[in-house]
């Protein structure tokens, strides 16, 4: 179930870290300039999903995993995009049990799933996907700053 608290249980700041597949590892993709940010998002999470060994994948259920991963950035993206003047940042963490997506831009709105969610009508699901499909979800915001960061954890399958 997720929820929008500030932050998850036990996270910290990202760090950067490579190499053994044990390890925390992150990857950030700045969108300073670029145009095209949702497709630029997806095809930057898909690689980290390959660096990562997620992709390819070997069965349904972590071809369905890596899908969501890929679907939850879009959905992060655009959600910046549509309210909040495009996304500035994006961080893409993998500690082999989770997945963390997390967006940054300078609006100020607070992103929540639409209520009630209206299924048959265009808009207003992106919100209401990423708490359906994700372990968490949050918003982060950091007093005299201006913007916030979204955040959201996925599993990964088992």
């Amino acid at each position: 179930m997720s929820t929008t608290r500030p932050d998850s249980p036990g996270s910290e700041e990202s760090s950067e870290s490579s190499g053994a597949s044990g390890g925390r590892q992150t990857r950030s993709l700045s969108f300073d300039g670029r145009s095209g940010v949702v497709p630029l998002a997806r095809d930057f999470a898909r690689q980290a999903l390959y660096a990562w060994g997620w992709l390819p994948a070997e069965t349904a259920d972590q071809r369905a995993a890596a899908e969501d991963v890929l679907l939850v950035v879009s959905e992060l993206v655009t959600n910046a995009c549509l309210h909040a003047e495009g996304p500035d940042e994006m961080w893409i963490t993998c500690d082999n049990k989770v997945i963390r997506v997390e967006v940054s831009d300078r609006g100020t709105g607070q992103p929540a799933p639409r209520t009630p969610h209206r299924a048959g009508r265009p808009g207003g699901h992106g919100m209401f996907i990423v708490q359906r499909l994700c372990l968490d979800w949050g918003v982060v915001r950091i007093p005299g700053v201006a913007g916030k960061r979204v955040w959201a954890e996925l599993g990964a399958p088992a």
